[in-house]
């Protein structure tokens, strides 16, 4: 069975509402914020723009299932099995990924889209309102900003000790993340608050390695795909490389990235170095 493939109209038409969305609901001042069960922050904003996406989407596309990470973790459990199990598509949206830097009013935050099919991601949208930067990808078909073509191969290569790193120090193991911090291996280091940005930002070039140690589908399953389509490497902590073709699921993994192969193979040796 073929990847799905949205035609363009379609995909055009969801990427300009969706950035509708975020614009309306997502430059204003946080309030009504609450903790989660699970310690991180939720707002009004968070509900209002989940309930919004998955009303268009509804409307669009009737035959494609949904989750939000705003759901409950049953109804995403079982948004998950119908996918997998009847070979679904499923759209998985972080209606407001960098929760904690909007309520504090830190300006790096976004809305992200991931379309998945038998748990394969096929496509995918980030977009920052902040500095109206939509980026997106379809597999196979290379990654984009706005209109600009995202190809990490035509930037030059440059040594592990001078590159601009994204680590998030906080859901590293101890150990490693104290090597880290007190023996750095890159140049300088920066923890922006939003992974589906981190993944944007490595695809665009703006940092050449990442790290961070626990994200679920939602958080990276849009970024990672526009990553992988401009030419970044992907991993997790323990070396293992990820395939393209492979399938998703709901726990949470680590993530490795670089802008190279070549790049890559330096940075998970520091990683995994014991």
């Amino acid at each position: 069975m073929a990847d799905f493939v949205l035609n363009n109209q379609d995909w055009d038409e969801t990427r300009a509402i969706l950035r509708g969305i975020a614009q309306q609901h997502m430059l204003v001042a946080a309030s009504q914020a609450e903790v989660k069960a699970d310690g991180s922050w939720v707002t009004a904003v968070d509900y209002a723009v989940q309930a919004a996406v998955q009303g268009h989407l509804a409307a669009q596309f009737p035959h494609i299932g949904f989750l939000g990470e705003e759901m409950t973790p049953e109804a995403q459990d079982t948004a998950w099995a119908r996918c997998l199990a009847g070979g679904r598509l499923l759209w998985v949206v972080d209606p407001l990924d960098g929760t904690s830097n909007f309520r504090a009013g830190f300006p790096v935050f976004s809305l992200t889209l991931a379309l998945l099919e038998r748990g394969r991601v096929v496509a995918g949208l980030v977009y920052d309102p902040v500095r109206d930067e939509l980026f997106h990808a379809q597999r196979g078909a290379g990654a984009f900003l706005n209109d600009t073509p995202l190809n990490l191969t035509h930037q030059p290569e440059i040594p592990l000790a001078r590159c601009l790193a994204t680590v998030d120090f906080k859901r590293l193991p101890k150990p490693l993340a104290c090597r880290l911090a007190s023996d750095a291996p890159f140049g300088s280091q920066r923890s922006i608050g939003s992974v589906a940005l981190d993944w944007c930002w490595i695809a665009a070039g703006r940092v050449q390695v990442y790290v961070h140690g626990k994200q679920k589908p939602w958080d990276y399953a849009a970024g990672q795909l526009i990553a992988l389509e401009a030419g970044a490497a992907s991993a997790q902590l323990a070396g293992i490389r990820d395939m393209p073709d492979a399938t998703l699921t709901l726990a949470p993994r680590s993530a490795v990235a670089a802008v190279s192969e070549t790049l890559m193979t330096e940075w998970l040796a520091v990683l995994t170095d014991q």
